[in-house]
């Protein structure tokens, strides 16, 4: 991120707001033109908006007795970056270019400008969802159809699986001699390197198709639309957005992560009628073009990979919470989120090898452990129940 952009987060963080205003201005006007070019700072309108943990959002916008000349918006929504992304740059090009892709097949906003640290973008009036809604019947389904639609797209990136292993890869670069490596040892009761190569290892053994992913399908992710009649077509109502985790990876994380938002995905697979059955298989439904005709294999299977990805997750956002406790700009306890996430980790590997049939899977994950790790093997690092520490 240039000093530029670097310096606004910070005045964006202080509340420095004419400083923000004169930033927000001066690139409406460069990007959008038209009506923008014409109006001053005092007729600018810019409103802080809420938004995640890696972006800072503006609603800019003309003043009413201003009319557009031309095709440019009234409104625009401004996002600054709140990471440094100077050492990402294939990151950046990537999502901009995942977001063009979606918003010329009508599954996105519009984009309006891209700049260093940040991009314009259509507003379109929508709320995110709650975390209850997430698990609502109805809007279940509809946001099984748009994951379905998302990992059926094919996207001009690398079809190699690498972003998972190699984001942590590189997050544990980062940590590398840092305290909270230790904490993070001391909370799961075991070396962090030795838990996450035993769980390489179990999920190799678990057959997940690579696709085109999301990454982060929570809630703040999905919105949905304030001007749309629900009646008519409903899901058209529903729109993913931020696709800056997007990747080609493994399906049963991606839907996974979203059901670590939603209901405790360690469901016994041979239970019916549950709403995690009912989500898999209207989404295979979807993937499949099948109308309806899904077997209770193909379920199964699916099942099978969202409770075992479920640790991925878990890890995942755990790791990235730590890493970010180190070095965010945005003010949020990441440290007790990363808590949070490595004791669901913890409880979830308990649970998941209480069940006999996961119990052969975990023996098959020791064999390759031996093949791989010599002929002594290593020790499966089980979780205990010692090693679990309150988030409060």
């Amino acid at each position: 991120m240039n000093n530029q952009v670097l310096n606004g987060v910070k005045l964006m963080e202080t509340e420095k707001t004419d400083e923000i205003r004169e930033k927000g201005y001066n690139i409406c006007r460069e990007y959008l033109n038209g009506a923008w070019g014409l109006i001053t700072p005092d007729e600018f309108i810019i409103k802080k908006l809420s938004g995640g943990l890696s972006n800072f959002l503006y609603l800019c916008a003309l003043p009413d007795n201003r009319s557009p000349i031309g095709d440019e918006p009234t409104k625009v929504l401004l996002r600054i970056y709140g990471q440094d992304h100077s050492d990402a740059q294939t990151k950046f090009i990537t999502e901009c270019v995942i977001f063009t892709l979606l918003s010329e097949n009508n599954r996105g906003p519009r984009l309006y400008g891209v700049f260093p640290g940040g991009r314009l973008e259509e507003y379109i009036p929508a709320r995110p969802l709650s975390t209850d809604e997430l698990s609502d019947d109805n809007l279940s389904l509809v946001i099984a159809d748009s994951i379905a639609e998302i990992h059926s797209m094919n996207v001009p990136l690398s079809k190699e699986p690498r972003w998972l292993w190699g984001s942590i890869e590189s997050w544990l670069r980062k940590l590398e001699n840092k305290k909270e490596v230790l904490k993070v040892n001391n909370l799961l009761g075991n070396d962090l390197k030795e838990e996450l190569r035993w769980l390489r290892n179990y999920l190799s053994t678990i057959r997940s198709p690579v696709v085109f992913c999301h990454n982060d399908l929570q809630e703040g992710n999905i919105l949905k639309k304030t001007n749309v009649d629900e009646t008519n077509q409903k899901t058209k109502n529903l729109m993913i957005i931020d696709f800056e985790y997007c990747s080609y990876n493994y399906r049963g994380f991606d839907l996974a992560n979203h059901f670590c938002e939603t209901i405790n995905p360690l469901i016994s697979i041979k239970m019916s009628g549950n709403p995690l059955e009912k989500f898999v298989r209207r989404y295979l439904s979807k993937l499949n073009k099948s109308d309806g005709d899904v077997s209770d294999e193909e379920v199964d299977d699916v099942l099978k990979e969202i409770r075992a990805y479920t640790l991925a997750s878990h890890m995942y956002w755990g790791i990235w919470s730590v890493v970010n406790s180190v070095t965010a700009l945005i003010d949020f306890d990441y440290w007790s989120y990363g808590k949070y996430r490595f004791n669901a980790y913890l409880n979830h590997k308990m649970s998941l090898f209480e069940d006999e049939e996961e119990e052969s899977q975990l023996i098959v994950v020791d064999s390759v452990l031996q093949r791989t790790e010599g002929k002594d093997g290593i020790t499966i690092p089980r979780a205990r129940s010692s090693s679990l520490i309150e988030t409060n």
